[in-house]
């Protein structure tokens, strides 16, 4: 943690207000291609800069079931916190998703991805954060969610909706491996944290106002789904 609370300093000190400065938004149109035959429930595992933040949006989407912070990319032997923030794993700090096609469709969840949820354009780091971990990651866990996704990145790219490429890369997912306990829910557990109130709370707070049909307030927590069992 020192490290990303270091920069967040930085970044802090540059910045010319605090409350809810977070990183750009850029607002992407749906894609043109997306699941025909959608299953009873789907996961789809997204990586995008550092897991926090990107739990805390899924947590609040309507037709997410779960979304637990964790790593992939990389061997288990080395899907640990401390070990991951070398940058040398191969691991990303991921994201696994899981929803109801029914509720909310792949097409959405990705479309959130692109619009708030991170910059696609940053090659390895997010903000503050920098490193292979933080790189902007699609793993897919069917080759119908593949090509959706390689679809739709062409899809925006070829629109120039941002002013750089996208550099996300598509791949199957070969193994997710949950983070440690104190890294879930962190997002809505730890609310004042500087990290959080400055980088984190306006993805969530821009899903509201971006999305407000796919908005709910109430997050569905890792910690609520594990004391149910």
């Amino acid at each position: 943690m020192k490290l990303r609370q270091i920069l967040l300093a930085t970044a802090i000190l540059l910045a010319p207000g605090f409350a809810l400065a977070g990183e750009d938004v850029t607002m992407v149109p749906p894609p043109a291609l997306d699941q025909t035959t959608p299953a009873k429930s789907e996961t789809i595992v997204l990586a995008g800069g550092c897991f926090w933040g990107v739990q805390g949006v899924y947590q609040h989407m309507k037709g997410v079931s779960s979304a637990v912070s964790g790593y992939s990319g990389g061997k288990k032997e080395t899907a640990s916190y401390e070990i991951v923030s070398g940058g040398d794993t191969g691991h990303a700090e991921s994201v696994e998703v899981t929803f109801d096609p029914k509720t909310v469709s792949l097409g959405k969840i990705l479309q959130v991805y692109f619009s708030v949820v991170h910059n696609p354009t940053e090659l390895n780091r997010q903000g503050p954060d920098s490193g292979t971990q933080y790189r902007s990651a699609i793993f897919t866990t069917s080759a119908d969610q593949e090509k959706v996704a390689k679809a739709y990145i062409a899809q925006l790219d070829k629109a120039k909706v941002y002013s750089d490429p996208i550099v996300t890369k598509v791949s199957s997912l070969e193994k997710f491996y949950p983070a440690e306990a104190y890294h879930q829910d962190y997002a809505t557990i730890n609310p004042t944290q500087p990290y959080i109130s400055y980088y984190d709370l306006p993805k969530i707070e821009n899903l509201s106002k971006l999305f407000p049909q796919d908005y709910r307030e109430k997050p569905v927590l890792v910690s609520e789904a594990k004391a149910s069992n």
